[in-house]
This record gives structure tokens, C-alpha cells and sequence, in this order.
């Protein structure tokens, strides 16, 4: 199948035309051609985060790479969708397009561009719920999406609940919440069964979500962040054995901890 030349004056054409020659039932990839929506949606999640994670690292060089990633994922689903007579990649974007339009008044209409970041955040929502109602969706949680991670949908539907009234006015009652929480699991870890610590973990990790939101810290960034952290200091555990011949199996929990707490105190120094 011909492909448009490289660097033409459209990269999308050329893309799309470089996934229609995937997905072609003749002459395709094998592979590409058994994939479906299901399939593919977890990498489109996954190259999400990639762009996440570069942005996080401030890794420029990576990101171009990463979000070209990420635009097939849109290119291969609009590419299934117009298989199966449902919609093209050219509907998407038109679609797009429109509700970015009617979601900034204050830039292609009438309103005022002289509002605060805050109101204009309110009108966003405002938009969103007409378009909601639109749709006919009568549940405050109706349409929050199922598939997000489990974190950020949390924090999606304690927004949503809060818009109607159902939220703590006070961050220590949430604290109090976690308190509360907290001691159940502990009181009641050795008679639970596996499922039932299962769901006492999920109704803390909730309350962390809202304590999150509360706080107007974002609970998957600050978990990014952790994680970096954890990983930073444990390589520095491991250089450390390393430097005395050793591995961590070598060594024991004391000695671990003690080089831990080292490698946080060389970066408060550091700081």
C-alpha cells in the first residue's frame, strides 16, 4: 500500500495513512489487525502516563516522542471506529473543536475575557453539567469514567458529589475520617478476611483521595512524587553496599534503614 513521503506538508495524513496500512486486512500487520478497542485501550492509558512521566522529569528531549505515542493511540482508535461505520478520526476532531469552542465564550464569543482563573474554572463546569443534562444522564456520578485510575477517579466523583452539597466543610473532619479509618483496619486486620481488609483499604485510600482534594494537592502527582523519592533514596542504598562489596540481600533491615535515613539527610543538605 503507497504511503505518503516523509515529512509531507500534513504529518496526519501520513499517519493515518500509516495505520489505515496496519490495520488492512490483506496486507497488514498481523498483530494490528486482531487488535480491537478493549485491547488497545490500556497502552492508550499507559502512553498517557509516558507523557506525564516526561513532563514530570522535565525530559524536553523525550517529550515529542512520548506525545507522537500518545497521538496514535487516537489515530489507531479513530482508525477501529471508522471500520466499524461508527465514526472517523476527522468527527473527533470536529467534535473536539466545537466543545472547546462552546466551552470559552470569553474567547470565540461574547462573554468577558475579564474573569478570574477561579470563575472561569466555574463557568467550565457549568458548561459541563448543560452538557451532561443534554444527554440525559440523570446521576450526579452518572458520568465519571469508569476506566480512569482508581485515585483520580476517586477525587472525579468527590468533586462531583461536593458541586450538590455532599462533602465535609472542614479539613479536620476529614482528618478525623482517616483517624477513624485507620483504626478500624488496625483493630480488626486479624479477624477480617482477605476481602474485607480489601474493602476497609479502599474506605481509607478514599478518605486519603478526599483528604487530597481537600488540601488541593493532586493524590496521583504527590504519588509520582513519592515514588521518585522511594526510588532515589533506595539507589542510594544500593550504591552504598555496592561501595562495601555488598547487595541489599546481602544485608539486613537495620542496615538498610540506617543508610535510608543517610541518603534523606544528604538530601536536606543537598537542598
Amino acid at each position: 500500500m503507497p504511503l505518503p513521503a516523509p515529512n509531507p506538508p500534513d504529518g496526519m495524513q501520513r499517519l493515518r495513512a500509516i495505520m489505515r496500512a496496519l490495520r488492512d486486512p490483506d496486507h497488514g500487520c498481523p498483530w494490528d489487525i486482531e487488535q480491537d478497542f478493549a485491547s488497545i485501550a490500556p497502552y492508550t492509558i499507559e502512553e498517557a502516563y509516558e507523557v506525564a512521566d516526561a513532563i514530570e522529569r522535565e525530559a524536553w528531549d523525550e517529550l515529542q516522542s512520548e506525545l507522537g505515542d500518545l497521538l496514535l493511540q487516537a489515530v489507531y482508535h479513530g482508525q477501529m471506529a471508522e471500520e466499524a461505520g461508527l465514526f472517523d478520526f476527522d468527527a473527533v476532531a470536529h467534535g473536539i473543536s466545537e466543545k472547546m469552542i462552546a466551552r470559552h465564550p470569553h474567547v470565540f464569543g461574547e462573554d468577558s475575557r475579564d474573569k478570574s482563573a477561579e470563575q472561569q474554572i466555574m463557568d467550565w463546569e457549568s458548561q459541563k453539567a448543560k452538557e451532561r443534562a443534554a444527554k440525559s444522564r440523570g446521576g450526579v456520578l452518572d458520568d465519571v469514567a469508569l476506566g480512569l485510575p482508581a485515585l483520580l477517579r476517586a477525587v472525579k466523583l468527590q468533586k462531583r458529589a461536593a458541586r450538590v452539597g455532599f462533602d465535609w466543610p472542614q479539613i479536620d473532619q476529614v482528618l478525623a475520617k482517616l483517624v477513624e479509618e485507620a483504626g478500624e483496619l488496625s483493630e480488626a486486620r486479624e479477624t477480617l478476611s482477605h476481602d474485607e481488609i480489601e474493602d476497609e483499604m479502599g474506605d481509607m485510600l478514599f478518605v486519603m483521595a478526599n483528604l487530597a482534594r481537600h488540601l488541593e494537592v493532586d493524590p496521583e502527582a504527590a504519588l509520582r512524587r513519592a515514588n521518585a523519592k522511594f526510588t532515589r533514596r533506595f539507589a542510594a542504598i544500593e550504591a552504598a553496599l555496592a561501595d562495601q562489596g555488598k547487595t541489599p540481600a546481602d544485608s539486613n533491615l537495620d542496615e538498610m534503614d540506617a543508610l535510608w535515613d543517610a541518603a534523606k539527610a544528604a538530601e536536606k543538605r543537598a537542598s
